[in-house]
């Protein structure tokens, strides 16, 4: 979520939630571990390269299992003429049919939006977007449409999107913030996971054309991110979300949701807990922006592995930590996997597993070059996270990508994704500082 709809959500709702975070996710957890990659000699990623010359905000990407399709989404913040007659800012869609050496024009999102009882109509801005991509290379994908969560898929690789969803409606809820998307491997199962302060997670059960009433997961009074999403393959679907307290100060905790029954009830597993997060002092930057998240994947053989930020003072930088477990109810102890940064350490972790049942791959930004020189890493491992690779420099400095690191994350998490052959793709934005502006880059693994 963007700095901007921070004002607008206090205005809207008129004080009702005046004490809620604005923009940032959170989540982070645990002790320390071992393990410390460092950057690797042979380089594994290709050079970073720009999205568009255009002021682009938090990105995701999502790959085909079964074709060399790729897509990206970003939210641009320039160029209103790509968004729409008054849209302040807008999530933009482009495809690539050929692992990402071409790709299509940008198109906006459709921005229809459907409150409770209210007529439907056409929202002024945009943000969060999330995608996944069925076997059958149909689309699914997640957004806010002003503060409407807004679901849709596409079966024409994102030249046309159809059974919308909207969940503020379906909840009678008086905002929605913050989706994130999980389908089982055919797309016949979808979860969609967002909240209103609570955590609320709808599912639908044939392709997304219909939905279950969105449930209510927590019981408690912190105000709820979701963060990741993966349905196993027993049927099983996990969620990372975590819950910070409302005024954004003191620790936050790290939950795994699950349901074994199609998403009709949910049970929450703590694995973590944070300690308030480092201040973000760049101008306008919300206090909770560099607050811990939770990132997870599920592998082939059922394995999970959650990544997440943490420190054990608070203000202090952040850790980043790898958990896993066979079943999703017994994780094992945190292993620490950067441990290096300056004022912030290590965050926005996210996770994808690979071709092979036990490989997962994990991405993350942090300062260890400094306050202002950001870079994203990445690492894998083979074996359910008992051992990891050295960590790769991914946002390298090239000719057209150019210094050593970048002033500022440009966007509250960026995107991670694994396509047939087990190329690994990454998108993410780098800014100037929190009002930008900035720009989105993807890199992707070489075979």
């Amino acid at each position: 979520m963007h700095r901007v709809n921070v004002v607008i959500l206090a205005t809207v709702l008129g004080g009702l939630l005046a004490a809620a975070p604005g923009a940032a996710a959170a989540a982070g957890a645990g002790p320390a571990g071992p393990g410390r990659p460092h950057p690797a000699a042979h380089q594994r990623w290709t050079a970073p390269r720009r999205w568009a010359a255009a002021n682009d905000w938090e990105p995701n990407v999502a790959a085909s299992p079964r074709s060399p399709w790729v897509y990206q989404m970003t939210t641009r913040y320039s160029h209103p003429s790509a968004c729409g007659r008054g849209m302040r800012h807008c999530i933009v869609f482009r495809a690539s049919a050929d692992h990402g050496r071409t790709w299509t024009a940008a198109r906006p999102m459709p921005r229809r939006y459907c409150p409770p009882g209210r007529r439907c109509a056409l929202a002024s801005w945009q943000n969060d977007p999330v995608l996944a991509v069925s076997t059958s290379g149909v689309i699914y994908a997640a957004w806010m449409n002003g503060w409407n969560v807004t679901f849709m898929r596409s079966t024409d690789h994102g030249r046309s999107w159809h059974d919308a969803a909207y969940f503020r409606r379906a909840a009678g809820l008086s905002f929605t913030d913050k989706p994130w998307l999980a389908i089982s491997p055919s797309g016949r199962d979808v979860y969609v996971a967002f909240n209103s302060s609570n955590s609320y997670i709808a599912a639908s059960h044939d392709y997304g054309r219909t939905w279950s009433a969105p449930v209510r997961t927590n019981s408690d009074h912190r105000y709820w991110f979701a963060e990741a999403g993966a349905v196993a393959p027993d049927g099983t679907v996990y969620f990372g979300e975590s819950a910070e307290h409302q005024n954004d100060k003191g620790d936050i905790r790290l939950a795994v949701l699950s349901s074994a029954d199609a998403g009709r009830t949910w049970r929450t597993r703590f694995v973590g807990t944070s300690q308030q997060q480092p201040p973000c002092r760049v101008a306008d930057c919300p206090h909770d922006f560099f607050g811990s998240q939770i990132s997870l994947a599920v592998g082939r053989s059922g394995t999970v592995l959650a990544a997440y930020c943490a420190n054990a003072k608070a203000g202090a930088p952040l850790g980043l930590y790898a958990i896993s477990s066979a079943d999703g109810k017994r994780w094992s102890a945190p292993r620490l996997l950067s441990g290096q940064g300056t004022a912030v350490g290590a965050g926005f972790p996210k996770v994808a597993a690979g071709l092979r049942p036990r490989t997962f791959e994990v991405a993350w930004a942090d300062d260890r070059d400094g306050p202002a020189a950001w870079n994203i890493w990445a690492t894998r491992t083979t074996d359910a996270g008992a051992t990891w690779s050295r960590a790769d420099l991914v946002s390298r400095p090239t000719a057209g990508h150019p210094g050593h690191g970048f002033a500022f994350p440009y966007g509250d998490y960026f995107g991670i994704t694994v396509d047939r052959t087990g190329t690994v793709y990454l998108a993410w934005s780098e800014g100037k500082n929190y009002d930008g502006p900035g720009s989105t880059w993807w890199s992707k693994s070489r075979p």
